[in-house]
């Protein structure tokens, strides 16, 4: 069972979270740090993906990164707004 704010979740699948990033970007850091601010309250899976050097990669995302993907869907990109993303979580 998964807790978070005090909500169960049962057995529901917790919502799993991409970052597509580079490693030297800002923006970047910033919505890993409201990522993982909510990771704090309530566990979900999550991976960063560094596109640096990955031409598939640098083609799908070029300058656009962060991009951040909640179950498979792009929901952000460049900025990562805390409560939206919060709200995100709590659908899923």
């Amino acid at each position: 069972m998964f807790r978070r704010r005090g909500r169960t979740w049962g057995d529901a699948p917790r919502p799993a979270v991409i970052l597509y990033s580079r490693r030297t970007c800002g923006l970047c850091d910033e919505a890993r740090d409201v990522i993982l601010a909510e990771r704090g309250r309530g566990e979900f899976p999550f991976d960063e993906v560094f596109i640096d050097g990955d031409d598939a990669l640098e083609r799908d995302f070029g300058l656009r990164v962060p991009v951040v993907l909640v179950n498979g869907v792009e929901r952000f990109e460049y900025h990562v707004d805390p409560a939206g993303f919060q709200a995100l979580l709590t659908q899923a």
